[in-house]
């Protein structure tokens, strides 16, 4: 709003004074909104909340189930092992009160207990000798061959390698912090140089794995997208995140829009389902279908009755909630769809709490200032709910579509640790480096892979190749 010359009040006729009113608590209304958004009733993370916690308003129903392990879940404890390491013998004393030696007496009877441990880490240090042999026939020299993987008079080998990558890269430990474990736990000099070149290594060799990956979400009929923003050589850029519940991949680029999702290739090719937000460059392709991040919806709705007070955005609520219990029950009795009078109460309702919510947010004019008028949030809001209801509604249409974008929340999630630990990244290299690291190793992890094993197979130069379909 700009400035209100003070000689308005002397000319001004009630009318205008009026309206001026109107407008002045309009916008105290909306700057009022804007400081009270918190995680729930927003889309800002928690960490945003402070020290000060919003009370917890969960839209989850109870499920009627004791808290803790249910019945039938395996657990995880400590089992016997039926071919232990080393046996220990705990014998009595040699001699019996009575005088009598029992050195040589029989065991009649044997009780165990087990102690589970690692041995000490030890560096191993291996050296490869290759002979020279000369012909006893004709004289001619024949020498042996180093192994493919050993090309420096001095090296590190796969293990302490794949160690240092999966501190770095899978729990996020700073370099100086993973160089000081891993020599505190060796007793070596892995230096913060050395577990660098062991990480672009790792990316060089991880390269075409994570192409491959790129090409299977091409190809799958559901993906999930997001992105975030992540600080590379002190400029904001931002990493795109695209998975399923099998695949990740990750990409940095310095664009958020779709420039970027151009230049990263998946979704201008992509002809599936894509679940994301309502970020407008992902609605720009139009070769896939689309459904929207409900979860997002619920939270501004949530902050449209909690700051304005409108019913619509209450009613709007609870209809998506008991759209989603109604496709919950649908798909645990087996059913591929609603039936068609549910599916067209449901359709009804939602019209009728749109048209209300417009009424209640009319369109404001425009008042002879140059540009777009700014509108109100009610107003963004249910316009997105009139122009957008098949994305909304896409889970109820169609029950392979989630009601929402969990999935990349998720996969964005652990990119974000990485950021509140280490802040940004200095190098563009590094943070392409880091992306596929985490593509390998994300695509691994949630198709039940071993993430050690599977770098230590990246250094042995024959990386793990994950289920494509």
């Amino acid at each position: 709003m700009e400035p209100i010359d003070p000689d308005f009040f002397n000319t001004a006729s009630r009318e205008e004074l009026i309206k001026l009113i109107f407008e002045l608590l309009a916008k105290i209304k909306e700057l009022e909104a804007r400081l009270d958004k918190d995680s729930h009733n927003s889309s800002k993370p928690p960490s945003s909340d402070g020290y000060s916690k919003p009370a917890p308003k969960s839209l989850r129903e109870k499920s009627g189930k004791k808290s803790g392990g249910q019945p039938g879940h395996p657990g995880k404890t400590l089992h016997f092992c039926e071919t232990p390491d080393e046996i220990v013998p705990c014998n009595p004393l040699s001699q019996c009160e009575c005088g009598c030696d029992l050195e040589n007496a029989p065991v009649i009877d044997t009780q165990k207990r087990q102690v589970f441990d690692i041995p000490s880490p030890k560096m191993v240090v291996t050296e490869y000798r290759i002979g020279v042999k000369r012909c006893p026939g004709c004289g001619k020299i024949h020498r042996g061959s180093f192994p493919q993987n050993v090309t420096q008079p001095v090296q590190y080998g796969p293990n302490i390698k794949a160690e240092a990558v999966y501190f770095t890269h899978q729990n996020f430990i700073p370099l100086a912090r993973a160089s000081e474990i891993m020599n505190d736990l060796h007793g070596s000099s892995f230096s913060q140089c050395s577990i660098l070149d062991a990480v672009h290594e790792c990316a060089d060799i991880a390269g075409p794995v994570c192409q491959n990956i790129k090409q299977a979400l091409i190809n799958s009929s559901l993906i999930h997208c997001d992105e975030t923003g992540m600080r590379v050589e002190n400029r904001l850029n931002w990493l795109h995140s695209i998975g399923t519940s099998q695949l990740t991949y990750y990409e940095m680029h310095e664009k958020r829009g779709k420039e970027a999702m151009d230049k990263i290739g998946i979704l201008p090719n992509y002809e599936g389902s894509a679940i994301h937000d309502f970020w407008k460059p992902y609605l720009k392709y139009e070769a896939c279908e689309h459904g929207v991040c409900n979860s997002h919806l619920l939270r501004e709705l949530i902050a449209i009755h909690e700051h304005y007070g409108q019913k619509w955005a209450q009613k709007m609520i609870k209809l998506l909630l008991d759209i989603k219990s109604a496709v919950d029950f649908a798909k645990e009795k087996g059913l591929a769809k609603l039936d068609f009078l549910t599916k067209l109460n449901f359709e009804e309702r939602y019209c009728k709490i749109v048209a209300r919510g417009m009424k209640e947010n009319p369109e404001r004019e425009k008042l002879g200032k140059p540009g777009r008028v700014k509108q109100s949030d009610g107003y963004n809001l249910v316009m997105r709910f009139f122009n957008y209801d098949q994305e909304i509604l896409a889970f109820m249409n169609d029950f392979s579509i989630p009601f929402d974008n969990n999935q990349a929340e998720r996969d964005i999630r652990m990119m974000k640790l990485r950021q509140k630990i280490s802040g940004s990244f200095r190098t563009m290299q590094g943070a392409k480096d880091f992306c596929k690291i985490r593509t390998y190793l994300s695509t691994l992890r949630k198709q039940g892979q071993d993430i050690i094993q599977a770098l230590k197979h990246i250094f042995q130069g024959a990386p793990i190749i994950p289920a494509l379909t």
